[in-house]
C-alpha cells in the first residue's frame, strides 16, 4: 500500500474565499464544492480558446469494473476518432482549471478525458486539497485511469495517452508503469511514491515538467526531477525531463483566477514564455507517440 502523499502547507497557509475562484463553483457539505461544466477561456499560443458552448465537455458516467459496483463521472471533449489523452488533476479537484488544460489540448486536435477522481468534491484552499489528497485511493485512482483509457480506445481513439498536474503528475507516472494500454505521457511537477510505482520500469514513452523554484521536496523539486530522469534513463524507454528557470509549482495555471489563486498560495509569477515553450513541448510529444 503507498503511503498517503502530503505537501508541505506551512508556505501555503493564506486562505482565498470561493469569490476568488471561477464563479461555476456553487455551495455543497462540509465545506467542500462541486464544479460545473464550465470552461475558463485558455491564455497560450498552443490553444486559444473562447468560451463557448462547443468547448464544453460531455459528462458521462464509467463503469470501472464494467457492473457498475464502482463508477464515477467523467468529461470528454474533442472529435471522436481523435488521440485520445486522459487529463488528471491537480491536488483541488475536477476545477475549472483543469477544464482549461483539456480544452487547450482538445483545440490542437486531440480527444480528453477528465475521470473525476474525487466524485465531486473540490477543494477551496490549501488545507481542504491536502485533505482530499490524503483520504484518495491511490491504486483506486489507477484504475480509475485505466478505465479511462479503455473508454477512449472503444469509443474511437486507437491511442491513448496520460496528462497530469501536480497530484495528477503523480498520478500520470504511475499510470504510465501499471497501465500497459497507454501509449505515451507527460507528467507535471509530480512524482510517485515509490511504494505505488517504480518509474525505472516504465515501457512507454515519457515526458516530464519541473519548475526551478519548485519547494516540494521530493515530490516536484528539482531533486525530484533529477531523481526521475536518472530512474527513466534507466528504464529504456523514450523520456524527456524538462526543468523550467524562473517558475514554482503549477507554473502551468494560465487563466486570471488560477493565477490569483496562486499568488495566494504563495506560489512564484506567471511565465507565459515557459507555458508556451512546455505545451509546445507536449504537443510535440504526444504528436509523435499518438500518431497512427
Amino acid at each position: 500500500m503507498a503511503s498517503a502523499l502530503r505537501l508541505p502547507l506551512p508556505s501555503l497557509r493564506p486562505q482565498f474565499s470561493a469569490s476568488i475562484l471561477a464563479p461555476s463553483f456553487c455551495a455543497g457539505s462540509s465545506q467542500l464544492h462541486r464544479v460545473a461544466a464550465h470552461i475558463l477561456p485558455s491564455r497560450t499560443k498552443f490553444g486559444v480558446r473562447a468560451m463557448a458552448t462547443s468547448a464544453s465537455p460531455r459528462k458521462i458516467t464509467i463503469k470501472r469494473n464494467g457492473d457498475g459496483a464502482t463508477e464515477f463521472d467523467a468529461y470528454v471533449l474533442g472529435d471522436e476518432g481523435a488521440p485520445g489523452i486522459v487529463v488528471l488533476q491537480e491536488w483541488w479537484g475536477v476545477d475549472f482549471e483543469i477544464k482549461n488544460h483539456a480544452a487547450t489540448i482538445a483545440s490542437n486536435g486531440f480527444r480528453t478525458l477528465i475521470p473525476d477522481l474525487y466524485r465531486g468534491k473540490v477543494g477551496l484552499d490549501a488545507a481542504e486539497a491536502q485533505h482530499l489528497m490524503e483520504g484518495l485511493d491511490w491504486q483506486g485512482a489507477v484504475k480509475d485511469v485505466e478505465a479511462s483509457v479503455k473508454w477512449l480506445k472503444e469509443n474511437g481513439s486507437s491511442k491513448v495517452g496520460v496528462t497530469g498536474f501536480c497530484m495528477g503528475g503523480a498520478l500520470t507516472l504511475a499510470s504510465a508503469v501499471l497501465i500497459p494500454q497507454l501509449d505515451a505521457a507527460v507528467a507535471f511537477y509530480g512524482v510517485p511514491d515509490a511504494g505505488l510505482a517504480d518509474v525505472s520500469k516504465v515501457k512507454i514513452p515519457v515526458q516530464a515538467h519541473f519548475g526551478e523554484l519548485d519547494k516540494f521536496a521530493g515530490f516536484s523539486d528539482v531533486g525530484a526531477a533529477k531523481a526521475l530522469e536518472e530512474k527513466l534513463k534507466t528504464s529504456g524507454a523514450p523520456s524527456e525531463v524538462h526543468i523550467y528557470s524562473n517558475v514554482g509549482h503549477a507554473f502551468m495555471n494560465a487563466s486570471e483566477e488560477a493565477i490569483k489563486r496562486g499568488k495566494n498560495t504563495g506560489f512564484e509569477e506567471f511565465n507565459k514564455d515557459a507555458v508556451d515553450l512546455a505545451w509546445s513541448r507536449f504537443d510535440t510529444w504526444f504528436k509523435k507517440y499518438l500518431s497512427t
